[in-house]
């Protein structure tokens, strides 16, 4: 009776709400603006495919939630029937008048009969309708944590693909700038050879530097197109509409920190929410199974009207109704061991999913341990190309002066600027390598919001 009583007050919890679990995310309109990591972010979580997919997934999981606990509520059924006898039957009755001359064969019954019906059943009780109502929560729950585990997705996945983004330009921005002092040397190289001062081979190797760094601008160019795509693509945007992102450097410089003393709790993480979601639904089907003798029952009623007539234009001038209540007990008494069959596997289900706790357990630790592993040494490594770049600078600026000076060959210039070069180039790489494991660090602890 407890039972009952639950499933009926979820019933009226479920009747009582007039709209949908939740409404189908529609997309918005296209940015018209630069967009930050966080616009890029809100705006992914609104028209990202995944997301909006698992969105009507909870819908379709909230649907199904109300066909499993329709049975609570009264089924109506209307009938009809129409049948013309080609030949009356036939019954035979006892002679009791004269018993000796033999039974009476008499055939009853008129040509044409029609009926038509209305048939009602509530139901009273069922261990059917029992479990569906006891794991509507826990359904909903799972399709929850489905879009929840989506759209943690999408914030790890944008914000990389919006920091490598940032990273390529501010490459480019160091090539452009390396351009700039390689076409300046070649033109004073150049004036230089032409007066007798230089040798041709400062001349030439200055257009092979130039030369290069303009192929390795195309390639980072081409290269931006390609990320600028698949940020689009995790954003849900169009690929024709263009996008323009706005950072601010010094920002990106002081996201960089983490907390490395945090503690790991593995049940922040929606991968052991969505188990144990699937342990209690799995528990709920061991007591479907296991309470699987108990009968069901359920209130009828039916009223009939009942239409005979030797001819057919006639038919429906006189009628005679029937009706009918009553309560139905059904009863399994032998199914053949099939209900503790299902019940052992449900069973079993339930220890190889309390297994799938442990692993996802044991996996949630080691992700977290490698990850934190990755950003203390990529820290590690950005604090390390920072000093590079300032050290790269300077023997640069000391090493033009010289070669200006005629102290220096024009080959140790061109290795000093490689230098620099490369040395900006690995501080961009290790600053997107520690804001990429950063994220990887804070999903790991289930730090991802949104």
């Amino acid at each position: 009776m407890k039972q009952l009583q639950l499933a009926l007050a979820k019933l009226l919890r479920v009747l009582a709400v007039a709209a949908p679990l939740g409404a189908v995310a529609q997309p918005t309109p296209p940015p018209a603006k630069p967009l930050s990591r966080q616009e890029c972010v809100e705006f992914a979580l609104k028209n990202q495919p995944a997301v909006r997919q698992a969105v009507i997934d909870q819908e379709i999981g909230e649907r199904n939630i109300r066909i499993g606990l329709s049975s609570w509520l009264p089924q109506i059924q209307g009938t009809a029937a129409l049948a013309h006898n080609v030949e009356l039957p036939t019954s035979v009755f006892p002679n009791l008048a004269d018993p000796a001359a033999g039974p009476q064969i008499v055939r009853i019954g008129l040509k044409n009969t029609s009926t038509l019906g209305l048939q009602a059943t509530q139901l009273i009780y069922s261990n059917d309708v029992i479990r569906a109502a006891r794991s509507a929560r826990y359904i909903r729950q799972q399709t929850g944590l489905n879009t929840t585990g989506f759209k943690i997705d999408v914030v790890t996945n944008v914000s990389k693909a919006f920091y490598d983004i940032l990273l390529t330009q501010e490459q480019l921005k160091v090539l452009n700038e390396a351009i700039r002092r390689q076409e300046k040397q070649l033109k004073d190289s150049k004036a230089q050879y032409d007066v007798g001062i230089a040798d041709k081979t400062d001349y030439k190797r200055a257009e092979i530097s130039v030369r290069n760094a303009y192929a390795e601008r195309k390639t980072t160019t081409e290269a931006l197109k390609g990320k600028d795509a698949y940020l689009k693509q995790l954003m849900g945007l169009d690929a024709k509409t263009p996008l323009t992102l706005t950072y601010d450097t010094l920002q990106l410089v002081q996201e960089v920190m983490l907390d490395t003393a945090a503690q790991l709790a593995v049940e922040r993480r929606v991968e052991i929410q969505q188990l144990q979601t699937q342990q209690k639904l799995q528990r709920l089907n061991i007591d479907f199974f296991r309470y699987g003798f108990l009968p069901s029952l359920s209130a009828y009623g039916n009223y009939n009207r009942v239409f005979q007539n030797n001819e057919f234009s006639q038919l429906y001038n006189t009628a005679f109704p029937n009706s009918q209540i009553g309560l139905q007990l059904a009863v399994p008494i032998f199914t053949g061991t099939r209900r503790l069959q299902n019940l052992r596997i449900a069973e079993l289900q339930q220890d190889r999913l309390d297994l799938d706790v442990v692993d996802t357990r044991n996996q949630i630790n080691t992700e977290y341990q490698q990850a934190l592993a990755t950003y203390k040494s990529a820290l590690n490594d950005l604090n390390t190309q920072r000093a590079n770049v300032t050290d790269a600078r300077e023997v640069y600026k000391i090493i033009k002066l010289q070669y200006d000076e005629g102290i220096k060959t024009y080959l140790e210039v061109i290795t000093a600027e490689n230098d620099l070069r490369n040395a900006q180039f690995n501080y961009y790489n290790s600053l997107y390598g520690v804001l990429a494991s950063k994220l990887d660090v804070q999903r790991a602890l289930g730090d991802i919001t949104f």
